[in-house]
């Protein structure tokens, strides 16, 4: 009887091991597959973060482009607005030297 005892107590002891080890491996495997997907989603998040400042550069290139193209326009009208009102001044009397409209 007492050979019994030993046998189911030593049985008992290396099932609860087996239960214990396999518990072990299912848990590091699913600390693994939730690794891998945490590491996905934040692989997809820095995607869209790439994709949202390459946007962002190039409409800032796009606004770049315009406000040069601005400021050249802009250039032009105040010159020729310059030109417009050393004539009127002509015109009107009050500088009738040619080195006005220089």
């Amino acid at each position: 009887m007492e050979g019994i005892q030993i046998a189911i107590t030593i049985g008992c002891a290396l099932l609860g091991a087996l239960v214990g080890y396999l518990g072990l491996l299912r848990l590091k495997s699913k600390d693994c597959e939730d690794d891998g997907k945490q590491s996905g989603v934040m692989l997809t998040e820095l995607g869209y973060i790439k994709s949202g400042i390459d946007d962002i550069k190039a409409e800032q290139r796009e606004q770049r482009k315009i406000n040069t193209e601005f400021y050249s326009r802009l250039a032009a009208v105040e010159s020729s607005a310059k030109q417009a009102h050393l004539r009127i001044d002509r015109l009107e009397g009050r500088g009738n030297n040619r080195d006005d409209l220089k």
